[in-house]
């Protein structure tokens, strides 16, 4: 406040101290309870031991398991391998093929799909069949280019 103080102006000291004062302490108040480096506090280390029944002591960081990893790279590799699939399925299948593939990966059984369809089951077994046979022969094909 002593710093600040302008006498020109048209309040007291003592009233430009107080509203200092106040102000600051308002300040501490909602600096104190913003909890803002909370997360930072209450950090629990990865590297800190950790003792399991019958064994040593060894750091969190190694106890947890390496494929929940998220790698970008891995990612994008599966995204691009997804849309290759999606590709491969409207160029090589048939929409019967197609059709009934969606419905058996769903988890439905030949004869629903053939009562959805209004087909035999036989039909169904057949589409299934060409099915793995030319993604097998796309499979073995990208596997000679790769």
């Amino acid at each position: 406040a002593i710093l600040d103080f302008r006498e020109n102006k048209e309040a007291s000291f003592r009233v430009f101290a107080e509203l200092c004062i106040i102000r600051q302490m308002i300040t501490a108040i909602k600096t104190a309870t913003r909890q803002k480096h909370l997360p930072l506090n209450t950090y629990v280390s990865l590297a800190r031991p950790t003792f399991n029944e019958g064994e040593t002591e060894r750091p969190l960081n190694e106890l947890l398991h390496p494929g929940y990893t998220i790698d970008p790279l891995e990612l994008l590799i599966s995204s691009e391998e997804i849309e290759n699939i999606k590709y491969c399925f409207n160029e090589l299948l048939s929409s019967l093929e197609a059709t009934v593939l969606s419905l058996y990966m769903e988890g439905n059984s030949y004869q629903d799909i053939a009562r959805t369809l209004d087909r035999h089951v036989k039909s169904i077994d057949n589409a299934l069949q060409r099915v793995k046979r030319k993604l097998d022969l796309h499979l073995k094909k990208s596997n000679e280019l790769a």
